[in-house]
């Protein structure tokens, strides 16, 4: 079943590094944002910030989500 909502490309990928951003906060709390709250919501202002924290504090893994969210 085909959508109805009318996204422009830019738009859409928008929601997809938010998405992205916050499944990644969610997978690296504990290691990269466990002084925030478990149940922050992420927004597009907030992905510049994911990115951060998982250079600053996560491992290769968290890196490669990084790098994810920033291309």
């Amino acid at each position: 079943m085909a959508s109805r909502r009318e996204l422009n490309p830019e738009k859409a990928r928008e929601m997809v590094l938010i998405r992205e951003a916050r499944r990644a906060y969610r997978r690296y709390y504990h290691q990269c944002f466990w002084a925030c709250t478990p149940d922050l919501i992420i927004t597009a202002d907030d992905v510049h910030w994911v990115a951060e924290q998982l250079r600053k504090y996560g491992g290769r893994r968290a890196w490669e989500a990084a790098a994810k969210l920033c291309r």
